[in-house]
């Protein structure tokens, strides 16, 4: 079936208006490129301004919350996701395949992982009236929540996808069709959250493995994202199709700029992986000094108990010698045995 003109028309039009309109990537233009039109834009600040609320209702009510999780949420966590679609990135994702790995790994793999260090979901239970609160903890304890949360599945879904979004048509059509590609960014998110989300363990949800078993799994990634990007490198064909030879820009060979994605995609997957590790075992460290201190406690209770028991036991004791005095009873040195009669 042979498309309709018009959508020859409005795609050549396009291409033509992106192609007269987009001067080279710059640092400048991280600024000057800059739209706070999407729904993205909007997501974020309600997102920060609800966080900032459920703080803001611990305080008034004498509680704590630290300091450390809202700097993560806020800023390497949200920020990470400003910076990738609301600025100038966000506004070259489409022109150069570099920036939009640079955009992949920062909202599937750098986001999640300060968003879930922010523990957001803690927050929303120590918050929430009784009633929302009682639905979301429904929705933790349901079985899609214990499938999706389960390790295995999430690693699943998060070294499959980018498989199937560049190997596939699916990718030149997130170029073609813009809410097809804001649907993409909310699933690079969703999918980087849910692998990451039961790694790192801040939150209250099912299927949390121990820490050896999450720094394994996380190990087990690091392979994927090294064949992922060394594909790409060597790739035959362009990612996208024609999409982008079309934009005919004068400053850009998208043949290089393939191999510059695919090395961002390798090297930045290596070094996030490897930090993630290192979160991990810190994590690790400080949870078996945690148990090691509670065992201290406990044993400590246990002789300090113990010490109070005998403690008791010879008061006691003491307590029935002074009353034997006081009746006059006679002691053992005091009875004699009775004399024999010589015969």
């Amino acid at each position: 079936m042979v498309p309709p003109v018009d959508h020859f028309i409005a795609l050549t039009s396009n291409v033509a208006t992106l192609t007269a309109e987009t001067p080279p990537f710059t640092v400048a233009t991280l600024v000057t490129g800059a739209r706070l039109d999407s729904w993205l834009a909007v997501g974020l600040l309600l997102a920060g301004a609800l966080y900032l609320y459920g703080t803001h209702r611990l305080r008034v009510r004498g509680d704590r919350w630290p300091v450390g999780r809202t700097i993560a949420f806020l800023g390497p966590g949200l920020g990470t996701l400003a910076l990738v679609t609301v600025s100038g990135i966000g506004g070259y994702d489409t022109t150069l395949l570099s920036v939009h790995m640079l955009q992949h790994m920062a909202l599937s793999m750098v986001a999640p992982i300060f968003l879930a260090l922010g523990a957001p979901v803690t927050l929303a239970l120590r918050t929430l009236p009784a009633r929302p609160r009682r639905t979301l903890l429904a929705v933790l304890h349901s079985k899609v929540a214990a499938v999706l949360a389960f390790p295995l599945v999430a690693f699943g879904i998060f070294v499959a996808n980018p498989f199937a979004l560049y190997f596939t048509s699916l990718y030149e059509q997130t170029l073609r069709h813009e809410w097809l590609h804001e649907v993409m960014h909310a699933h690079f998110i969703a999918t980087g959250c849910l692998f990451f989300w039961p790694l790192l363990g801040r939150d209250p949800l099912p299927g949390r493995w121990p820490y050896p078993a999450r720094a394994l799994l996380m190990l087990l990634s690091v392979p994927f994202h090294t064949v992922l990007g060394l594909t790409i490198m060597q790739q035959k064909t362009l990612l996208g199709g024609d999409w982008y030879p079309s934009l005919g820009l004068s400053w850009m060979d998208p043949w290089a700029d393939q191999v510059t994605a695919g090395g961002v995609l390798w090297a930045g997957g290596e070094l996030v992986s490897v930090t993630m590790l290192a979160v991990l075992v810190v994590q690790w460290i400080k949870q078996s000094r945690q148990e090691a201190a509670r065992i201290d406690r406990q044993l400590d209770r246990e002789e300090a108990a113990q010490a109070a028991a005998e403690a008791a036991a010879h008061g006691v004791s003491r307590a029935v010698s002074a009353q034997a005095d006081a009746d006059g009873a006679p002691h053992d040195h005091e009875i004699t045995p009775p004399l024999r009669m010589s015969a």
